[in-house]
């Protein structure tokens, strides 16, 4: 059964989303984080993506408040990214109660420094990111393009303990259009030991049964939550069964 993952994605102590991954494209949402995080929690979910995108584009850590209050104030599992550059931010998010590290920049740009990490908190406390456009990879909160493909990025972890991918198509995020479920499909089928996490496009229950078919292991839902395309107690119960 697929689970499925709230988002949260944090500029100014807000939740907002972007369109594309373009700052200059944002909608501003009436939820407060963390009170938000206790209704989910209070519903059922077991987990929650929650992304620094002030933090990604300043390349620091912006809202760890904000996580920390999250942590001790539910039970949800919650996978912190965004603006993740050093030893020492890891070990931040670490102590503020993440269950898991979600990086995405470095593994691309540095990968050495994320094996480094990896091999010194164990690999199954990171979450890689790959937030693809056209296969290809980007970074600095999809503002940066690179040469390297999504299956070469995942299989050069391989050896180090890598255990989940969370891959988002950026065509498809915010956009509520669908997900892209032959890239998820292939991903799996190409690594399918590997926990795989899709993100971007998730619009409605179809969508959902969509990707569960593709093998998917979870998908992360944001936009479509928030705007009220799908029902917050039908996929809380989605994950109860």
């Amino acid at each position: 059964m697929i689970q499925i993952i709230p988002a949260v994605d944090l500029i100014g102590g807000k939740c907002k989303r972007l369109k594309q991954g373009d700052f200059k494209e944002q909608t501003e949402y009436h939820w407060d984080p963390v009170e938000l995080a206790k209704i989910l929690d209070q519903k059922g979910f077991e987990r929650l993506h929650l992304v620094d995108l002030e933090g990604a584009g300043a390349n620091k850590l912006v809202h760890l408040d904000l996580l920390k209050q999250i942590t001790r104030s539910t039970g949800l599992r919650v996978d912190y990214g965004g603006g993740v550059r050093t030893l020492h931010d890891v070990q931040r998010i670490l102590d503020g109660g993440a269950a898991y590290v979600t990086i995405g920049s470095i593994a691309v740009e540095k990968p050495e420094v994320l094996r480094h990490w990896m091999h010194q908190y164990g690999g199954n406390r990171f979450i890689l990111a790959a937030d693809v456009r056209n296969n290809l990879l980007t970074t600095h909160a999809w503002r940066k393009g690179t040469d390297v493909t999504l299956e070469q990025l995942v299989a050069s972890f391989l050896g180090d303990g890598l255990t989940q991918v969370l891959c988002t198509d950026i065509s498809r995020d915010g956009m509520l259009q669908g997900p892209n479920g032959a890239m998820y499909q292939k991903l799996k089928e190409r690594f399918p030991d590997l926990q795989i996490i899709a993100s971007g496009g998730v619009t409605s229950v179809q969508d959902i049964l969509q990707l569960e078919r593709s093998g998917v292991d979870a998908a992360v839902v944001g936009k479509a939550l928030f705007e009220g395309y799908l029902d917050m107690d039908r996929l809380a119960a989605w994950n109860r069964q």
